[in-house]
């Protein structure tokens, strides 16, 4: 009779042992299961075995089952359904268990957490990694490799939660310790905490606990994984963060630097893989500080190894990431912007990331294309090229992977398997040019030029902007918006291909991080010298930038009240009382309460724009004036910044220039006594602001001019201005004597 299979459960129950939690998981009594009818009678007889009362046989059946699941996922998903897990576990953590069975079931478990995501869930259910852990604390190190090559498949499956690794506090520093055991240990736990160090409290823990010093002697390992892992690690823990950086940089290995021995591993002789993450640490210790932007090792050395990276003799993945960590590398400095432009021909270079196809018609396409030729097995460089409209020009006269340089044919199948690996980066590949063009003319006017006179540039911003990817679509705005810096690009390119329709587009329900950017970029198609400013206004923008001010994100309300600030400037009296309109009374003000200073400052500006020119002023200071004088007044009695005095003032300046706006000031005590305290400040830029406001007041050809002098000289401002004219801010000095000039003309 066959027995009934059972699956056992387990508990996880902890105790301290040796200094390191020992991790015991207790038996639960066994749950009945059915058998899926699709499960194998062999797969059954493999569980089966692990019941076995003799200790022979199971380790036998352990072995088995490792032969059988080794590269087939459907046996590992059979053994896990019949419940194997669970009694792997158990045999791995009994101690009546030998040594080798121990190690076989480490073994065993590593091999189904190489299957699918589905099965590291089911790993993880069952508390694999407590179990894997308490394995560690065995003196054998066949056994303790086995549990640290799971551990090391596990956690790098995007489906482990990289926390686990850190909720016991006695778990890294076990790991430090068991570094010196054998080079398989040191390659294990290198990629173990490169790949669960995703944030800087981690990045924290591991610096804290010595792993700089730990793993620094094993970047001249004889063993070249070990290095690599080992400078992985160094590239995560050094990403933004000034303290590891810091630390880095002062660091010996043999006699060493290690940012000597990084750019050693930058040469041309040296595999890829070191090159790239060799020129990602000194990258990311740029960016932290620790190195200067102008140092050689920069300069002659990464900058060069990432642009080489770009070159499409490389793999694809090595294209993508070469690029994004140049564009990292130089987004804050205009030199390196300059020398990366002029490197190696990068700008026509990245011209080559976008002959891929972008939609899934074209990649249909391209496949049917591609096996008609095949099957008339014609040379791969007589191909003709598909028409533009189904995919990027000249896409398949660009290598369909990167080894298909060769003239000769290769069997259809293998070509199919390239091609799919081709295409499945082409969001990639686009989404990392538009990031490094977006670097590369964040700053410079020449390099925006060269980008826009790039081959069909526009256009695939244009494109990238209604992209499926997300991601594509967001570096595509992030270019646009580099770009969109340029007065002569908004006069010419963007009116040409009249850039404000998808952006505007892209602005309706898109989520934050691209609506940042998009309305950012926005903000610039909206000045004053800019063609796209008046279709953008009949669009509706006014009603999309105000509820952009209501945003519980502060970089939203920034641009949403930027970019009304820009479309008020030197506006006609509609447009104004639109936004006002749009904006409400109470939301307006409300921002001039907003904790974040750059909204408040954004917001004054907005005010400072709509109160020009008499008219305007007089107008609007007639429907709101009440509110905003309480608002200027609540500011200037605040715990504010210079900056954001000095814009109140110059409000107080504009209102002072009005015909009947100006009565508000006069008849109010409060503020007038406010322009003699800042008018006498200690800051030359509050002064000056304040004397714009007496300026106009005083100013004796507007009608009423003599009743303001004579009030104004009651309150001592007249005796402020004659010390005033002997400032020795030669401004302030002629501003003082401009003011006293109409008592006495």
């Amino acid at each position: 009779m066959e027995r009934a299979l059972v699956r056992t459960s387990l508990r996880v129950e902890s105790a301290a042992v040796g200094g390191m939690t020992k991790m015991a998981c207790v038996l639960e009594p066994p749950l009945r299961m059915s058998v899926l009818s699709e499960v194998t009678a062999s797969s059954r007889h493999y569980v089966d075995r692990l019941f076995d009362p003799d200790a022979q046989k199971v380790l036998q059946g352990v072995i088995d089952m490792k032969n059988a699941v080794i590269g087939n996922n459907k046996q590992k998903a059979n053994l896990i359904v019949l419940g194997a897990v669970p009694r792997l576990l158990y045999l791995l953590q009994q101690e009546t268990s030998s040594i080798e069975l121990k190690t076989e079931c480490a073994v065993v478990l590593g091999s189904l957490s190489m299957g699918t995501e589905n099965n590291v869930k089911s790993l993880l259910d069952c508390h694999i990694i407590p179990a894997l852990l308490q394995g560690l604390l065995s003196a054998d190190i066949r056994f303790i490799e086995a549990c640290l090559r799971c551990l090391r498949t596990i956690f790098t499956s995007p489906v482990t939660p990289v926390e686990l690794l850190y909720t016991d506090a006695t778990v890294i520093p076990h790991l430090m310790l068991l570094l010196s055991r054998s080079l398989h240990s040191q390659e294990y736990i290198c990629q173990i905490f490169a790949h669960c160090c995703k944030a800087p409290d981690h990045q924290t823990i591991l610096f804290n606990h010595g792993v700089v010093q730990n793993i620094a002697h094993l970047l001249t390992s004889v063993s070249y994984k070990v290095r690599m892992q080992a400078l992985k690690c160094f590239s995560v823990l050094a990403f933004d963060n000034p303290q590891v950086s810091m630390t880095l940089v002062n660091v010996l290995v043999d006699g060493e630097l290690l940012p000597q021995i990084f750019v050693k591993m930058l040469q041309r002789d040296k595999p890829i893989e070191m090159q790239l993450t060799a020129a990602k640490c000194l990258t990311y210790m740029c960016r932290a500080g620790s190195i200067r932007t102008d140092d050689n090792c920069i300069v002659l050395k990464t900058l060069p190894c990432l642009v080489r990276m770009c070159n499409k003799e490389r793999l694809l993945e090595e294209r993508v990431e070469g690029a994004e960590t140049l564009a990292y590398l130089i987004e804050p400095d205009v030199e390196l912007q300059r020398i990366a432009s002029i490197t190696d021909h990068l700008i026509s270079m990245l011209a080559d990331y976008f002959k891929y196809p972008s939609s899934v018609s074209a990649i249909t396409d391209i496949k049917r294309h591609h096996e008609t030729e095949l099957s008339d097995t014609e040379d791969a460089d007589s191909r003709g090229a598909i028409d533009e409209s189904q995919c990027t020009a000249a896409f398949l006269t660009f290598p369909l992977s990167q080894m298909t340089q060769q003239t000769q044919l290769v069997s259809a199948a293998t070509s199919e398997e390239k091609l799919d690996h081709d295409l499945k980066h082409a969001h990639e590949l686009r989404q990392a040019a538009f990031k490094l063009y977006a670097s590369l003319g964040a700053n410079d006017e020449d390099i925006r030029k060269k980008i826009i006179e790039a081959e069909h540039m526009m256009d695939r911003i244009v494109n990238g902007l209604s992209e499926t990817s997300v991601k594509v679509r967001l570096a595509a705005v992030r270019c646009l918006h580099s770009l969109s810096r340029s007065v002569q690009q908004l006069r010419t390119s963007f009116q040409d291909h009249a850039v404000w329709k998808p952006l505007m587009k892209v602005l309706q329900n898109a989520p934050d991080d691209i609506l940042v950017v998009a309305s950012s970029t926005l903000c610039n198609l909206l000045l004053e010298f800019s063609p796209s400013k008046e279709p953008i206004l009949e669009s509706g923008a006014i009603d999309l930038l105000c509820s952009l001010t209501l945003s519980e994100n502060p970089a939203l309300r920034v641009n949403g009240i930027w970019a009304l600030m820009n479309m008020a400037f030197q506006a006609d009296q509609k447009i104004k009382s639109d936004i006002l309109r749009g904006l409400s009374t109470e939301q307006l003000f409300r921002l001039l309460s907003d904790p974040d200073v750059n909204v408040l400052m954004k917001t004054l500006g907005l005010l400072r724009n709509l109160l020009s020119t008499r008219p305007h002023i007089d107008q609007i200071m007639s429907t709101h004036g009440k509110q905003i004088m309480q608002a200027v007044t609540f500011i200037l009695e605040g715990e504010h910044n210079i900056e954001v005095k000095e814009q109140t003032l110059c409000i107080l300046a504009n209102i002072a220039d009005g015909t009947t706006a100006k009565d508000l000031i006069m008849t109010n005590d409060d503020i007038l006594q406010k322009i003699k305290y800042y008018v006498g400040h200690s800051n030359l830029k509050l002064q000056l602001a304040a004397m714009f406001c007496i300026a106009n007041l005083t100013w004796n050809e507007d009608e009423g001019s003599q009743e303001r002098q004579d009030k104004l000289r009651e309150i001592g401002i007249v005796d402020i201005l004659h010390k005033l004219s002997q400032s020795a801010d030669p401004n302030l000095c002629d501003k003082a004597k401009t003011a006293l000039q109409q008592y006495f003309a």
